[in-house]
């Protein structure tokens, strides 16, 4: 199994089938096994990216509640160099940043050349969530796509590699693993009353999600459809796709400055 990057409209399918993995899968051994290989990959990859400095790696992580953002970044980046790599996070607006454009508050965000930056959720929140709520109309949400999409062409032009990854869950599995967060006391603090209220709206977030997959993933900023309801096969697949996109950079660690190549040690 390898993720593919959303190709065409009619590969978007976002049914609760396409939530589980599909083809042979490995045994659980072998898949840590395969998952730990990626995983070290990923670390030894981000220390020539640091050093290389001429790009940036941005992660945006979307997906419903529950959906395993939180566990994909322990699980993947849990060998990265802190010092290299940075988790934003993306709740509902302040009053200070509804009053600059949507995208405004995400820019501060975008990772410097020579760093990993992780988006769980991310500028996409700000299409899904208000036009599933009706708050946007459809003109203000599809020019809001032509926006999105416009600024991850810069932000590309400029060093900026971008991999965007929906982790889909089916809605069984998603009533699973919320009523583990009620019954669970570690996971207590992570249950809202608001994931109730999108729950009830699963349709119109999954055409919402359809949607925004359509018309924002390029060839400079792919979406990939993560199967999720398989926490160890979408741990893998994820890292398996980072580590091959950073081995595409070439990167390379710089020379030394000439200056202190004849530099000898009493």
């Amino acid at each position: 199994m390898k993720l593919e990057p959303v190709t065409s409209k009619r590969s978007i399918k976002l049914d609760d089938a396409h939530a589980r993995p599909r083809g042979s899968l490995k045994s659980d051994k072998a898949l840590e096994r395969a998952t730990e290989k990626q995983i070290k990959r990923i670390s030894d990859l981000q220390r020539v990216l640091y050093a290389d400095a001429r790009y940036a790696l941005l992660i945006v992580l979307q997906g419903r509640d529950a959906a395993g953002k939180d566990g994909t970044i322990r699980r993947v980046f849990t060998a990265v160099n802190p010092q290299g790599c940075r988790v934003a996070s993306f709740k509902a607006p302040t009053e200070l940043e509804q009053r600059h454009d949507f995208l405004w508050r995400v820019h501060a965000q975008v990772p410097p050349r020579g760093m990993i930056g992780i988006f769980n959720r991310s500028h996409y929140e700000d299409v899904l969530v208000p036009r599933v709520r009706g708050s946007i109309t459809k003109k203000e949400w599809s020019a809001r796509y032509d926006e999105i999409n416009d600024f991850e062409e810069m932000l590309s032009r400029n060093g900026v590699v971008i991999l965007k990854f929906m982790l889909h869950i089916s809605r069984d599995e998603q009533k699973r693993r919320l009523l583990e967060r009620l019954t669970d006391e570690t996971k207590n603090w992570k249950f809202r009353v608001g994931d109730l209220e999108d729950r009830a709206k699963w349709d119109d977030y999954t055409e919402a999600y359809e949607g925004a997959l359509k018309h924002t993933g390029t060839k400079r900023a792919p979406w990939y459809i993560v199967p999720a309801d398989d926490k160890d096969v979408r741990d893998w697949l994820i890292a398996r796709t980072i580590a091959d996109a950073l081995d595409d950079l070439e990167l390379r660690y710089p020379p030394a400055d000439p200056s202190v190549r004849g530099i000898h040690f009493e």
